[in-house]
């Protein structure tokens, strides 16, 4: 048996539900999906670029990910996260394949948890996903709120974003609601 693939049916599923019975809330509620796998390791950094790339060498050494890029945008708001080879992937995709605009990232979770945790963040939130099963990667776009005074305030964040083609023919949990209308 493929317990991975097992997993991964099981999540979804129950995603799925969640998002159907709470009409669409869901994504608000599952920020610590994932997170305890990485407060079990020692994950080390003084600024977001050291605690990602110290999430990303856990990530890859226990085979979770084949590899991560990120970039974040000039004001520090925006944190992009380019994910793949994910062993999440599959679940991303039955998901999307239910009707459901995938929500849950157990990946970004981690990052987002150990921004918090080591640098003390006030808040953050994921505006965007958009999976790829083409090129069996996901898109994870993160805004960052280092302190209250800072929440709220907007960010180009599409501006000059190689994967700005891919991400506008995604549809969005947030970004763009005009997205719902589409349909």
């Amino acid at each position: 048996m493929d317990s991975i693939k097992y997993c991964n049916e099981v999540m979804a599923r129950l995603e799925t539900l969640m998002y159907q019975e709470l009409s669409g809330m869901a994504y608000w509620k599952c920020e610590f999906v994932g997170a305890d796998f990485i407060r079990s390791k020692s994950i080390q950094g003084n600024n977001v670029p050291e605690i990602v790339e110290s999430c990303v060498k856990e990530m890859k050494a226990a085979g979770i990910v084949s590899d991560i890029t990120y970039k974040t945008s000039p004001d520090g708001i925006m944190l992009k996260l380019k994910v793949k080879d994910c062993i999440h992937h599959d679940k991303e995709v039955l998901v999307k394949s239910e009707g459901v605009v995938p929500y849950v990232c157990p990946i970004a979770n981690m990052i987002l948890d150990q921004i918090h945790d080591k640098l003390k963040y006030e808040t953050s939130y994921k505006a965007k996903m958009a999976i790829d099963e083409e090129n069996k990667q996901c898109l994870v776009y993160s805004a960052l709120y280092e302190t209250g005074d800072k929440i709220g305030q907007v960010s180009d964040w599409l501006k000059g974003d190689e994967d700005l083609a891919f991400l506008e023919s995604q549809p969005s949990q947030i970004l763009a609601a005009e997205d719902r209308k589409k349909k």
